[in-house]
């Protein structure tokens, strides 16, 4: 089963995303993101990949939150990955480290080009047991 789902909206690409912590929930939204956006090609050769390091500070967790996937998309973007694994060593409230897995983006087909995400009915909420986090994605 999916850690997050497609919700529907008229314009953009709107998800909700759950996970059992913090951690989790940031790594699935990550996930969601490069799943919906690339489809793997049957690999010719062996894929070559990329480890990147990534640092944020935020004033608050909806802007960590929303930092964290647009570093990721901009990443992406100029160093032409997708991403495919994400290891958060630590994540507070107001900052966050981790290591990211990318592999090059010709071994991909792009089914949605996802621009950013966006401050527009975001919600980070923890739910006794588990958080939830809806985020709207600017296609």
């Amino acid at each position: 089963m999916k850690n997050y789902q497609i919700l529907e909206h008229t314009a953009d690409l709107a998800l909700r995303v759950y996970a059992k912590d913090l951690k989790g929930l940031f790594q699935n939204a990550a996930v969601a993101v490069f799943e919906i956006s690339a489809q793997k090609f049957p690999p010719k050769a062996p894929l070559k990949k990329e480890s990147l390091s990534i640092k944020q500070k935020a004033d608050t967790l909806d802007e960590l939150f929303i930092n964290w996937l647009n570093e990721l998309l901009s990443l992406s973007a100029t160093q032409e990955l997708v991403f495919t694994d994400f290891k958060i060593s630590k994540i507070e409230e107001n900052n966050l480290e981790a290591t990211v897995i990318g592999e090059d983006l010709n071994s991909y087909k792009i089914n949605q080009e996802i621009k950013a995400a966006t401050y527009s009915g975001l919600k980070i909420e923890h739910t006794g047991s588990e958080w939830q986090a809806e985020v709207i994605l600017d296609v």
